[in-house]
């Protein structure tokens, strides 16, 4: 079973700012780029300083723990101890973007983690965040690119510019879009398979 389809053609201004992307969190820096749901503020979320930069960037605790996006289901075992089958199901059926929380995350940066342990991660299908994902070769933190306590930013235009200085860079891709996107929804499940729903 595979969640990554074979990436078609992408535009040319994609792939330019894709590789300027991937050299700045390469660099442990954080980046403002648009996702499959609202934009998002993200870095390599294997390096535990890149995500405590996020966590005073945003102006939040960093015992609240962020998502991450991957771009197959490959990469997302690679990061996940034991993933269950209902998992995987809750994928293959899902008809929008689905963060699912799992416990025995490995290889991530500690401060990404909730307490027990779990991490939260997406399959993106949507093309720019998976070619990224895919050429950074490793999750990206993906979290709402706002000040926490603020409302999100559901297109690029509704991000507060504070934010925008702070990053090391702004992806220039999708900018113009103005239909209002929503968050992901967030299931967490636990080794034996219980299933709680966090965000609908």
């Amino acid at each position: 079973m595979t969640h990554r389809q074979p990436t078609p053609s992408i535009p040319p201004s994609y792939a330019a700012d894709i590789r300027e992307a991937v050299e700045v969190l390469r660099r442990g820096g954080i980046i403002l780029y648009p996702t499959d749901t609202i934009w998002g503020i993200g870095c390599d979320a294997t390096n535990e300083e890149a995500v405590q930069r996020i966590y005073a960037l945003k102006q939040r605790q960093d015992s609240k723990a962020m998502i991450c996006l991957v771009d197959s289901d490959a990469r997302l075992q690679r990061y996940v101890r034991d993933v269950p089958d209902v998992a995987w199901q809750l994928f293959d059926a899902a008809v929008r973007p689905t963060t699912v929380i799992l416990d025995g995350a490995v290889g991530l940066a500690p401060n990404l983690l909730a307490d027990d342990g779990s991490v939260a991660l997406r399959i993106t299908q949507e093309t720019f965040s998976r070619e990224l994902c895919y050429r950074f070769q490793r999750p990206l933190v993906s979290t709402s690119a706002n000040i926490s306590g603020q409302p999100a930013a559901n297109t690029f235009h509704d991000i507060d510019p504070s934010l925008l200085e702070q990053v090391d860079y702004v992806c220039r891709s999708r900018r113009g879009e103005r239909q209002r996107q929503k968050p992901s929804s967030i299931i967490k499940l636990t080794r034996h398979g219980e299933v709680t729903i966090i965000r609908p």
